[in-house]
């Protein structure tokens, strides 16, 4: 998808799901900078969406007062109003958070809960492929070949390339209905359509497995993270996250030299232990 057309609907999704719930049944001359704090804080748990949803609503303002819609003499509520830091962390699950979150996900599984039976599917295959969401929820039946227990992203975030499948993503895959006239992998709420979003699946899941900061796209690292652990190398994960440039997975680098500190350690205590 074109980084326009994923930025107007990023920017559609803030404004129907945070800006109008919090202002939309005021005048544009009636909110105050104390109505965009409140928003702002309703959201701080997701502080990255928070930031968003005040520069989006400045940026109404700007094309309000283009458009004449407002006069030159209503003021942008949204002025100095302070951001949250962006985070530069780097989240990685460790083996006991990768075990509550199974445990998590079966509970739900088998407990009717409100989270729906597509989203599950979602988050699993994200765990085991290390695909990024969007590449899931749009994959298509026709580019997933069981037999050769691959599946071919097509436009995805870093552009077309295969994923291989573990046994345990092909189970998933394996055990998908396949709805009439539903081309989608991972159906929507509506005949036809794919799964649009997960941000609210994700959350209720996190909470319950106690992973609170945890975002969607940490499952991705924390593939990375265990690949590193496991031995592979910088190239092999490249490839594996689809990654076309060298500097991009070089990020983990210094999970690699963490992991060659501790095989060191561990093979120099081995040895020790012969000769001392």
């Amino acid at each position: 998808m074109p980084k326009r057309s994923t930025l107007r609907l990023t920017t559609r999704s803030v404004v129907n799901r945070h800006i109008a719930p919090a202002l939309g049944l005021l005048p544009l001359q009636a909110v105050e900078r104390w109505h965009v704090m409140a928003m702002r804080e309703s959201l701080w748990d997701i502080p990255a969406m928070a930031n968003m949803a005040v520069e989006t609503l400045s940026h109404m303002y700007k094309l309000a007062w283009g458009w004449n819609v407002v006069s030159e003499d209503c003021d942008d509520p949204c002025e100095s109003i302070p951001l949250n830091p962006k985070r530069t962390r780097e989240r990685f699950l460790t083996d006991a958070e990768f075990t509550k979150l199974g445990q998590v996900l079966d509970e739900v599984s088998g407990s009717g809960s409100q989270v729906s039976a597509a989203a599950m599917t979602t988050i699993r295959l994200l765990i085991l492929t290390a695909c990024c969401k969007s590449e899931i929820m749009t994959l298509r039946w026709k580019h997933v070949d069981l037999d050769k227990a691959e599946i071919r992203i097509v436009n995805g975030k870093t552009g077309d390339r295969t994923v291989h499948l573990s046994p345990s993503a092909m189970g998933v895959l394996a055990t998908l209905p396949r709805q009439p006239d539903n081309r989608w992998v991972v159906p929507g709420a509506k005949p036809g359509t794919h799964m649009a979003d997960i941000d609210g699946a994700w959350q209720s899941i996190r909470a319950k497995a106690g992973l609170h900061d945890v975002r969607i796209h940490d499952i991705r690292h924390s593939f990375a993270s265990r690949a590193l652990a496991l031995g592979e190398g910088l190239p092999i994960i490249g490839r594996l996250l689809g990654h076309r440039r060298v500097e991009t997975t070089a990020r983990y680098a210094h999970l690699a030299r963490d992991s060659v500190r501790e095989s060191a350690e561990r093979i120099a205590s081995s040895i020790a232990d012969d000769i001392l």
